[in-house]
């Protein structure tokens, strides 16, 4: 009965530590409102769209321009195509194409803390709405 009890004692501990550890981790994986980010340049001045698009959406973080003063680091990419002679003539749709993607990595650990990719098929204002749908993911999601 005594070795019972104790094997069911080992177990329940086992599962209290895995427990806290995956609480642990997940809280490390987010960022901390109002922690200093450097967003790096990027291909088709997106990093301008994405800095409008933080404080748009009322991200809660801290952009900075020095590099050295951040903790967070945001790099990334997008792509625009226009629309097409066929497009234009067959669907009536002269919006372009858009895709664009970020990552935020903490600075001292080097660990991507958020990833997000977008992919706007017939986008009303171009970089703007991709960087906004960054921009709100980020928020909603990394903190």
């Amino acid at each position: 009965m005594k070795l019972k009890l104790a094997a069911q004692s080992v177990v329940i501990l086992i599962l209290c530590l895995g427990a806290c550890s995956q609480a642990q981790s997940k809280s490390a994986n987010r960022i901390p409102k109002g922690a200093r980010v450097f967003i790096a340049s990027m291909s088709d001045d997106f990093d301008t769209y994405l800095k409008a698009a933080i404080e748009k959406k009322k991200v809660p973080v801290q952009v900075v321009t020095d590099k050295t003063q951040a903790q967070y680091q945001i790099t990334g990419s997008s792509d625009t195509q226009k629309a097409g002679v066929a497009k234009k003539v067959l669907a009536l749709d002269w919006r372009s194409t858009e895709e664009a993607s970020i990552q935020v990595a903490n600075i001292e650990s080097g660990e991507v803390v958020f990833a997000y990719a977008v992919h706007l098929q017939s986008s009303n204002h171009g970089k703007k709405s991709s960087a906004e749908a960054c921009a709100k993911h980020l928020r909603d999601k990394a903190f």
